[in-house]
């Protein structure tokens, strides 16, 4: 194995391209964005590495990082070092990565897109900073080990059903999408999201209590976007009395397009129709300019030119 080498970080990009071993330490930002190589042969030791887009399935054990860690869109990533400590992990989209390695250590944390991701490790640290898990779908739970934030986001973590007791969240918690129902005494206070907009524990926890009437007085377009979302189309529509655009029939039977004014908004517009299986109806929402049916359908199966869209089974 050679000497510690002390290198700029393009002199790093080609040493380790070249597969070289050897014990390197980097000036400043390793950029190894998008570089085609499965696994680092070199010991390295740098402020910051970008290997976002890479081929990596994997980082060295004894790798050293000060700060940022950034490894988004890793499409085969397979595992990080046991004891893994740095200031920041960015790890969006990488669907290979199921697990988290034990000891881990930094205080900011982004999982988004992680679909595959599921297992915590026993013990890790996550204190008093940030944690992102949006679109996490494989995650069921949240680790017992962690304590203070000071923000979390688990918007789309749809199997999410509740929060650790011991939890404290110094800034907001994202709950949109989740199967959460109620947050612990210790977040009573906590002010909460849905996919990123301000919302109350009425709108997240107890949507049944919404009407129409105070979602169509609602001055915040954003917030009745997800007030209705809340409420659900289909009711929103049949209690704020949506006017019929246009209607005809498919396999499922009678289908209709309805469409609601929103003051400051555009206009929600919605195929109603039922599934020719369930018989269960549904509202669909569909872009406002669209006038029949038919072409609500095509939209929705992808067919920008309605006269293209002629299903031979509807289900």
């Amino acid at each position: 194995m050679t000497d510690r080498l002390e290198l700029s970080p393009a002199e790093a990009r080609d040493y380790l391209l070249a597969k070289k071993r050897g014990k390197i330490r980097v000036s400043g930002l390793l950029d190894l964005r998008n570089v085609e190589i499965e696994k680092l042969s070199a010991s390295i030791s740098c402020y910051d590495l970008d290997a976002s887009g890479s081929s990596l399935k994997s980082l060295p054990d004894d790798i050293s990082i000060e700060s940022p860690l950034t490894l988004d869109n890793c499409k085969r990533l397979e595992s990080l070092p046991v004891g893994l400590k740095c200031g920041s992990i960015s790890l969006q989209n990488c669907n290979y990565l199921s697990e988290l390695p034990e000891r881990l250590n930094t205080w900011f944390l982004d999982l988004t897109g992680c679909q595959n991701f599921s297992a915590w490790p026993k013990k890790a640290t996550i204190e008093h900073g940030i944690m992102r898990l949006r679109n996490c779908i494989n995650i069921n739970s949240l680790p017992g080990w962690l304590k203070s934030l000071a923000q979390l986001d688990v918007s789309g973590c749809v199997q999410l059903d509740q929060v650790p007791k011991q939890l404290s969240i110094s800034s907001w918690i994202d709950v949109g999408g989740t199967n959460i129902k109620e947050l612990p005494e210790s977040l009573a206070n906590t002010p909460l999201r849905w996919r990123g907009v301000p919302v109350n524990q009425r709108i997240a926890f107890h949507p049944e209590t919404l009407t129409s009437k105070e979602i169509l007085n609602e001055p915040n377009a954003e917030t009745r976007r997800v007030m209705i979302e809340r409420m659900g189309y289909l009711k929103f529509a049949n209690e704020a009395k949506a006017v019929v655009v246009d209607q005809d029939t498919d396999p499922g039977g009678q289908r209709q397009l309805l469409q609601i004014e929103l003051e400051g908004d555009e206009p929600l517009l919605g195929l109603v129709c039922h599934c020719p299986s369930t018989g269960r109806q549904y509202f669909l929402r569909v872009p406002p300019n669209i006038k029949k049916c038919h072409a609500a359908a095509a939209w929705m199966a992808g067919f920008d030119d309605p006269e293209k869209y002629k299903p031979i089974v509807e289900t």
